[in-house]
């Protein structure tokens, strides 16, 4: 993918009938609950996303997980599993037009998730399991990965040689932070132009999980969403071409990751400084 190139998260969009459309902004929005929930809470979030996403010309891409399978302790809720999981992501597709995003953990989900799913995402602490990315790439579906918290920027591009190598055409890299040790991750703002450079892909900023405070709370991750919508502005500032943000209407309530999500009803004020941003950095 040549830089500065739309990708399936930034050039497209569905349409009620389900077909593509053309709908190129200079920024792009990943965005869902953290895992799957019920109908009503799956539903309340897409319909949110593609109404915000109409109103400010923003292609938006919904994104949740079927399962977390990388929870900090194994009595944490991990989502309804694959059949049940995509099966619900087909009514959210079905409901509000939105294309869709999930994580897979093993090789063996690639091909099942693809058949629902628009696109694949790799998670970090997976991002350099070979025969995982292999998997992906065979489906045809563009693939988001999400860069190792130990991981240098330059480093990615290994990753997504792999991809390309297995016959992969569009991928994204997704920047979450840098594992310093005490307790945070923190954002090295230089790896977006450094990651694209190296890759040629577009670039996305993980607004959500930079915030995060790893075993936090004990049994779970802590976080500190409140620096969510200075951090993805900086990121844009910096270069990132897309902003993935977990959201729910009650992130207390949330089965997974609350505590770093961001407010549902906040979402719009992060995307419009995000987007100023964009707009004034590409002046």
């Amino acid at each position: 993918m040549n830089p500065g190139r739309p990708s399936f998260f930034s050039g497209r969009r569905r349409t009620e009938s389900g077909a593509r459309k053309k709908a190129w902004t200079s920024l792009f929005l990943i965005a869902g609950p953290c895992v799957l929930e019920d109908d009503a809470l799956n539903f309340e979030v897409a319909d949110h996303l593609a109404e915000l996403g109409e109103r400010l010309d923003l292609p938006v891409t919904f994104k949740a997980s079927f399962d977390k399978a990388n929870r900090s302790s194994v009595s944490s809720p991990r989502g309804p599993g694959l059949e049940e999981g995509l099966a619900a992501l087909a009514r959210v597709r079905d409901r509000s037009g939105l294309p869709l995003l999930t994580d897979i953990h093993l090789p063996e989900q690639a091909a099942v998730a693809a058949s629902v799913v628009d696109a694949l995402q790799i998670p970090a602490f997976l991002c350099r399991q070979t025969d995982l990315l292999r998997a992906a790439a065979a489906t045809g579906r563009p693939v988001c990965v999400k860069k190792g918290q130990w991981m240098a920027p330059e480093d990615v591009g290994g990753v997504i040689g792999k991809l390309r190598e297995a016959g992969a055409r569009e991928m994204v890299v997704t920047e979450r932070g840098f594992a310093f040790g005490y307790g945070r991750w923190i954002v090295d703002m230089r790896s977006f132009a450094l990651m694209r450079a190296t890759t040629g892909c577009p670039t996305v900023f993980d607004a959500s999980h930079a915030v995060q405070l790893p075993g936090g709370e004990g049994s779970k991750s802590g976080g500190e969403p409140e620096h969510i919508g200075r951090l993805a502005a900086a990121a844009v500032a910096a270069g990132a071409d897309g902003l993935f943000i977990e959201v729910h209407p009650d992130p207390a309530a949330a089965l997974s990751d609350g505590s770093n999500m961001l407010p549902l009803a906040e979402l719009e004020r992060v995307v419009k400084g995000a987007m100023r941003v964009r707009e004034a950095v590409a002046v």
